[in-house]
Order: C-alpha cells, then structure tokens, then sequence
C-alpha cells in the first residue's frame, strides 16, 4: 500500500517506517524541517514538509502522496516545540500536541476526504488516564479520564476528540502505552538518575508500558488489516508506580527513588502529577491481540527496561 505517516520523525515516526517499508508499503512520511529529510529518506520513505497545523500545507502533501491510508503521528513533545515536561504546567506545555491532535487531526481527515483516502490510523494515548473509579485497569469499553479542573483537562479533550472524530471516520485510533525504548525514555531516565522522580504517598496510581518497536508493530498491523475502532496498545502488565519506578531507577542504574508526601508532590509538581502516580488507572491490551493478533514482543516493562537500560 501507499502509506502517509504524518509526523515521521518522532521517536515512534523513526520506528515505524522502516518496518512499514521492510513489510513492502510505499512509504511517504512528513517532517516539519527539512534538516531531518535526510532522516527519513535514510529509513526508506519519501520525505515531505508538512505543517500539520496549516490546512493547505496538508492538502498538498496528502494530494500529492496520493495515499491509500494516512497514519496520524504528530505530537509535539519534542524539546523544541514544548520544552522540557512541565507537569505543574500541563496545559501550557501541551500547547503545541494539543492543537495537533485538534486542528491537525481536523486537517488530515479533511485531506483524507477530498482526495479519497479511505483509510485512517491516529495516535492516542492509555498510560495513567483510564477513568479513576472501579478497577485498577480498564479496556477499551471504558472512557478515558477527561482530568476536569486539572491543567490535563485540554489534553484529554484533546484525545477525546481524536477518537470522536477519527472513529467517525471509520478510523482506528490506537491508544499507545508511555513509550519507552531508543529516545523515548531518556528525559525520565535523567531524572531518575538525579533523584528527582520521586515516588508520591503510596505511589499506588497504575500505568502501561509499550516499547516503541511493539507499538510500531501493531501500527503496521491496524495499516494492513484496515483496522477500525479504538486498541489500546500496551504491554501485559501495567502496573502501579510502586513497583515500575524503584524497578527502572534501578535498570538505570541510579539509587531508589525518595518518597514524599502529596502534598509536597502537588505543591512542587501539581495536581496532574499526584493524580498519576497515586490514582491512574493502566489498560488492557486484550482487545488488541484478540483482533489484531498482535503479540508483544516485550511482554512486560520488567523485560524491557532490563534490556534496554543495562
């Protein structure tokens, strides 16, 4: 097939590609800069610039593609379109993913249709946001977390309508777990290794994993399989900060972490931070290997950062 990746060159982007290309799809892949052309055409895709924020710059790229599905990867995490993690300041900081997810998204389906894409994958997100009652660990038939009155709320929004408007389409949004693996993790792992991550009240708050290489693979079978619906694509084993954080300071090689109050942790971090690491739900990844047939390379994050770390 004529695969679109609108946002190549993030850390999933980079991932993603080469096992669309290796698969044998026609690959074109867009990039805000073309400094990181060379980037893409290394990994065997067409490389475009693309403003994901401007509809006719998408209209173009997505004509002249003239792909048989679009596969929505823009985020704007990066350090250069948000800066450093600001949890205490979520709202801001999410600026820029926020309009992607919005107004991007708005744009890519728009191009879709005028020129008759019949197929669409966008990225969403299950790591802590599960809806916080009920169990520890939620599937696809529960709804995320819309964190109203905290500074997440324009996030989740966000991702809300992502999903509204994609599976409306007859798209399929997959939830990725918090990535780890090459460039995924390395902000986390610093401050690990700095102490600075640390553990809140019981730390009891649930999050899932997905390793960028799993979280391409399963991208590449939603592609080839015309996927429709929402997969939450995790790995077997989410699980409560507890138990994940002491685990990776550890893979990292760096001393436990310290353990403060919530309310310390929400005068220094905010509110988001200590909903995530004492109330956050993790997902299940069932639905997605029952019908997409996907298998986790990394089963657990246990595997994976061990792995990846040591």
């Amino acid at each position: 097939m004529r695969v679109f990746v609108a946002g190549g060159t993030g850390v999933l982007g980079r991932r993603l590609v080469p096992q669309l290309v290796g698969r044998g799809h026609q690959v074109t892949a867009t990039t805000t800069s073309a400094a990181k052309s060379g980037v893409l055409t290394g990994l065997g895709a067409e490389a475009v610039v693309m403003d994901g924020l401007d509809a006719a710059s998408v209209g173009a790229a997505v004509r002249d593609a003239r792909p048989d599905v679009i596969v929505h990867q823009m985020t704007g995490i990066s350090l250069r379109h948000a800066g450093k993690p600001d949890f205490k300041h979520f709202d801001r900081w999410a600026v820029p993913t926020v309009r992607l997810r919005t107004e991007g998204t708005d744009h890519l389906l728009a191009a879709a249709e005028a020129h008759g894409v019949r197929h669409f994958v966008a990225q969403g997100y299950a790591n802590w946001n599960g809806l916080r009652e009920g169990g520890w660990v939620k599937t696809e038939d529960d709804p995320l977390d819309l964190q109203e009155g905290t500074a997440a709320h324009t996030s989740m929004a966000a991702l809300r309508h992502v999903e509204d408007v994609v599976l409306a389409a007859g798209g399929a949004v997959l939830r990725y777990g918090a990535f780890y693996g090459p460039g995924a993790s390395d902000d986390q792992v610093e401050l690990i290794r700095k102490r600075q991550f640390p553990l809140v009240g019981r730390a009891t708050g649930y999050g899932s994993w997905v390793h960028l290489d799993d979280a391409a693979a399963a991208t590449v079978l939603a592609v080839e399989q015309k996927a429709s619906g929402v997969f939450n694509i995790v790995d077997d084993e989410p699980a409560p900060a507890s138990e994940w954080l002491p685990y990776l300071a550890e893979c990292a090689g760096a001393k436990p972490p310290r353990r403060i109050p919530r309310w310390l942790a929400r005068l220094v971090a905010g509110e988001v931070a200590v909903i995530m690491m004492t109330e956050g739900r993790g997902f299940s990844n069932a639905k997605a290997k029952r019908e997409l047939d996907w298998q986790p390379r990394y089963r657990s994050w246990r595997q994976g950062f061990k792995d990846g770390l040591r």
